[in-house]
């Protein structure tokens, strides 16, 4: 376990999503329920694959948000990231 981290949740977000030609979304920006909003610099994978962390499958984007990388789940109609929980 990563020190301070005491374990995780699935938190639901909003998110921004542009949609290509395709159909294929890719997601913008991820909006707390607080009212912050981080934007997605670069979308470096999407593939279906579940989490192990907090549960749920669908559609997984690991996501670079400025110097950090994430994983945000679109599990329709939902999206959910896994939000650490801080000791």
């Amino acid at each position: 376990m990563i020190s301070g981290i005491n374990r995780r949740h699935k938190k639901y977000v909003e998110v921004a999503v542009e949609f290509g030609t395709d159909g294929q979304m890719t997601p913008t920006a991820i909006k707390w329920d607080d009212g912050r909003t981080f934007e997605i610099t670069r979308v470096i994978e999407s593939r279906r694959a579940a989490s192990l962390k907090v549960g749920g499958t669908g559609l997984r984007y690991l996501c670079e948000i400025g110097d950090n990388r994430t994983f945000l789940y679109f599990e329709d109609p939902a999206w959910f990231v896994e939000e650490k929980e801080m000791q």
